[in-house]
């Protein structure tokens, strides 16, 4: 009896993934990626370092994934964190867990990871054919019998569609899933740039370029309500702010800017561990101590030295003025400043520089216990290509593992039934 065909449509994490552990259950598997080289998007992830995944468990991670993360309960109670440690172990990548519960190859060499995954891969059995693009999708009586490429028709069983998002077009992620997913009749969420770097009103951003904020707890309101808070770092980059805590704040932000919501501030409180209180004695203990001492001068025990200037500037002091004559309204002003520095949002950075997409093929039309399509019968649809995104921290790639483990090994076993 000759074994079942399956097709998987790009070689990303979520598709190498679905293409081994179905090649492993004893399908005929090939993996059909456009790109001359598999894996390309995932020897750039973070940075280069790769988070691979996060050790926290099952219900935070759906947490962080915000209204949609239930979705995912049955793909991370299937194959999660620890099976992927496992996993990379088998391929001869050692791990360590970081800050944060991010989880990090040893040699943060997302590269290696990347040839590592690939190799795995063809140990499993999966024919990787690079410099192939699918064209359509073959459908007869709601059911999927094969694709279509530029070259030739392939014929199969099961076909698994994972060729990722629309974020990092270069590396091959320029959104031909959702055209696809659409013409047989899926709905498609729009899709939207996420973890994205925010753009900024002024120059201020310009001003502290490669500025590098830690323990800072950032805040954002819209139209004067708040709607959104996160600890952590924060980058300012070319006129724009990223940095970790700046992505997961922008998922939301990104729809606020969509929906025309005006007036969306960022607020930064530099003195988190400083109630109003404690920070106004350490003001009146340093200009005490320093009564003869330049403002600039105190400030340096204080602020990043790029903040001072901004930080005179917004709260009207004098920049010659020493301790002993700064006044009450203006220690005032100061203290406020350090707990409210504002900034004013003013849009986000294209797909080019997103690290995933919002947005994507609607959850509802696909069964989570199995990734199959509710409306194509044996299409299977996993990672950035559904509408799921969740904060950055090694979620996502785990998302994109789960549910492309899940979609290769329920496709491999409805062959078998």
């Amino acid at each position: 009896m000759p074994k079942p065909k399956i097709i998987v449509i790009g070689a990303g994490p979520s598709g190498m993934f679905a293409a081994g552990e179905a090649s492993k259950l004893g399908a005929d598997v090939t993996t059909l990626e456009k790109k001359p080289l598999p894996g390309i998007k995932l020897r750039i992830t973070g940075k280069g370092r790769c988070n691979l995944t996060n050790i926290a468990p099952i219900p935070q991670f759906i947490e962080r994934f915000g209204k949609n993360g239930k979705f995912l309960r049955q793909a991370f109670h299937s194959f999660f964190s620890p099976d992927v440690a496992a996993l990379f172990k088998e391929m001869g990548v050692d791990i360590q867990t970081e800050r944060g519960g991010r989880v990090f190859p040893n040699g943060n060499d997302a590269p290696a990871v990347a040839d590592a995954l690939v190799n795995w891969t063809k140990k499993q059995g999966v024919k990787i054919k690079t410099d192939t693009t699918v064209t359509e999708l073959l459908i007869n009586d709601n059911t999927i019998i094969g694709v279509q490429t530029k070259e030739k028709e392939y014929k199969a069983d099961r076909i698994i569609l994972t060729t990722g998002g629309a974020s990092y077009p270069v590396t091959g992620s320029t959104g031909d899933g959702y055209n696809f997913a659409k013409a047989i009749g899926h709905t498609v969420i729009a899709i939207r740039p996420a973890l994205v770097p925010l753009e900024v009103k002024g120059t201020i951003a310009k001003r502290l370029d490669k500025l590098h904020l830690k323990n800072i707890n950032a805040r954002v309101f819209a139209d004067g309500k708040k709607t959104g808070e996160k600890f952590g770092e924060l980058f300012f980059r070319s006129n724009t702010l990223a940095g970790p805590i700046i992505l997961s704040l922008s998922r939301n932000i990104v729809d606020q800017i969509n929906d025309k919501v005006k007036n969306i501030f960022l607020t930064i409180d530099l003195k988190p561990a400083l109630d109003n209180k404690k920070l106004d004695a350490r003001l009146v203990r340093e200009f005490q101590t320093n009564n003869k001492t330049a403002i600039v001068t105190i400030l340096e025990k204080l602020l990043p030295l790029q903040l001072i200037e901004i930080c005179l500037e917004q709260t009207s002091i004098r920049f010659d003025s020493i301790g002993s004559q700064i006044t009450a309204d203006e220690r005032k002003r100061l203290r406020m400043w350090l707990k409210d520095f504002k900034m004013e949002i003013t849009g986000y950075r294209p797909f080019k520089e997103a690290i995933i997409t919002n947005g994507g093929v609607n959850t509802k039309e696909i069964n989570p216990k199995t990734m199959e399509s509710k409306i194509i019968s044996g299409l299977y649809i996993a990672g950035e290509l559904l509408d799921i995104n969740g904060d950055t921290g090694g979620y996502n790639l785990q998302a994109s593992f789960s549910t492309g483990w899940l979609a290769g090994h329920s496709a491999a076993l409805s062959c078998f039934k």
